[in-house]
């Protein structure tokens, strides 16, 4: 983000300046106007970030000045001063869409601190904004979705570490979208045209998976009628993702340790070592730690993978993520089924969040699958979920009422409120924003200021 600009706007010559100086001499660069309409004027030339004007000012007075100063540029940050200082002054102007609320006689101090959270905010928004363009405009990584700080963090750490050669330990439960996660990485690499080679270690014996890995010579066991390359050196020049490494025998662990130190790999009953260039991602569901201590994992190899981990947090500690996910599959399967289904009741939404997904994310896009297919109108409801979910979830529900539920901080709420509304308005703002009881402008403000990431909106109808 570049250097903020700001503007400092009241009717009272030397009470504008004396801000004006004061934010100064903190490096910011900052502009004056004298009244509503030099502000105005000003906006119409420049692009400012932040601007800081009195309430009490001839036509037009901060109020309106605010609602101008939108139509120009929608996402400016506008703090107001005033020395009539009331709860219901405050609460109308944050209605309006302020960022906040001081009142005169001024503590500089105070304004400051105000002014420099106004700036952190809109940093870590246009960061936010960044970084998911990046992962799924750029490369089209739409399966990667959530609104929880948690995997915001995820996303910020997908995009600083994929432009870099470091091994990577994605851990986590099964389901929770690792292997999306690893093509992550390789489409945002250095060589995102090279070959993506995938294996589940804990699917296959050791020798087997060995031979799969690393290959084999003619003659090496029985059956070996022909030499065959491994996925090492399928993947030259690209990324090998091992799901589940945590599965590989200490035979294979002292082999895989070899690949990482030196680049080289050695076929089942060959004499000849052959050389190979590959990034290496690997993921597990276990705690390698445990398994270090209780000796069934190499020390030396787990810190050769585990350069950089990336965690992903089970569904049920992400809740804020259900409804966003829940929409992307939806549309998702809709268009691959060529069905035009818009939205998820809310009676459906509810149930989705009431379950606790053993499965995770894997477990969600399966039922909203099913729900696709078995489904004979534009909403998915409740009856075209599995019984099972049904089930599980009515008691879920009456315990909710009952107040048997766990409590969420007020942002993560406000949150997963915003995310259902526009889940079962199928994207539609203006709908999500009736529904709310707040204009299109407060609601993309909102969206702003909790860095969402929806569902594809619906015509504005």
């Amino acid at each position: 983000m570049t250097q903020p600009r700001l503007l400092v706007v009241d009717d009272d010559s030397e009470s504008c300046e004396v801000v004006a100086e004061a934010l100064r001499t903190e490096g910011y660069t900052v502009a004056t106007a004298k009244g509503g309409r030099a502000a105005l004027t000003l906006a119409k030339e420049e692009v400012y970030d932040i601007v800081v004007s009195d309430i009490r000012m001839p036509d037009p007075d901060g109020m309106a000045l605010l609602r101008g100063l939108r139509e120009v540029i929608p996402d400016v940050s506008v703090i107001l001063m005033t020395a009539f200082g009331t709860l219901e002054a405050a609460l109308r102007a944050i209605k309006e869409g302020a960022y906040d609320y001081v009142s005169k006689p001024l503590n500089l101090d105070e304004l400051i601190l105000t002014v420099r959270r106004a700036i952190e905010q809109r940093r870590l928004v246009h960061e936010n904004q960044r970084f998911r363009e990046t992962l799924r405009d750029r490369y089209h990584l739409e399966n990667i979705v959530g609104i929880s700080p948690r995997m915001l963090d995820v996303f910020k750490l997908i995009a600083r570490v994929a432009p870099t050669r470091s091994t990577v330990l994605i851990t986590g439960e099964s389901g929770t979208g690792k292997e999306v996660v690893a093509r992550a990485l390789h489409c945002n690499g250095t060589r995102p045209a090279g070959p993506f080679v995938t294996i589940d270690c804990a699917g296959l014996a050791e020798s087997l998976l060995e031979s799969e890995l690393f290959g084999h010579v003619r003659g090496a066991f029985t059956g070996a009628i022909t030499a065959r390359r491994g996925l090492f050196e399928m993947a030259h020049r690209g990324t090998v993702f091992l799901d589940e490494v945590g599965g590989i025998g200490p035979n294979l662990q002292a082999k895989l340790l070899r690949v990482l130190e030196l680049q080289e790999i050695k076929p089942v009953g060959g004499n000849e070592s052959v050389q190979i260039d590959v990034r290496l991602i690997a993921a597990t569901n276990r705690d390698l730690r445990v398994e270090v201590r209780d000796g069934r994992f190499r020390e030396d190899l787990f810190y050769r993978l585990n350069v950089v981990t990336i965690h992903l947090p089970p569904l049920r500690e992400r809740r804020e993520d259900m409804p966003a996910l829940a929409c992307h599959f939806l549309h998702k399967y809709s268009k691959t089924n060529g069905k035009a289904m818009r939205a998820i009741a809310p009676e459906t939404m509810a149930r989705l969040e009431a379950y606790p997904w053993p499965g995770n994310v894997r477990e969600l896009e399966n039922v909203v699958e099913r729900g696709v297919a078995v489904s004979s109108h534009p909403i998915l409801l409740p009856d075209d979920l599995p019984p099972y979910l049904v089930s599980t979830t009515v008691l879920a529900i009456e315990e909710e009422a009952s107040g048997s539920v766990e409590f969420l901080p007020l942002e993560a709420l406000t949150r997963q409120h915003i995310a259902r509304v526009l889940a079962a308005t199928g994207g539609n703002k203006k709908r999500a924003a009736e529904i709310l009881g707040v204009d299109r402008r407060t609601l993309y403000r909102m969206l702003e200021r909790h860095v969402t990431l929806m569902p594809e909106a619906a015509p504005e109808t």
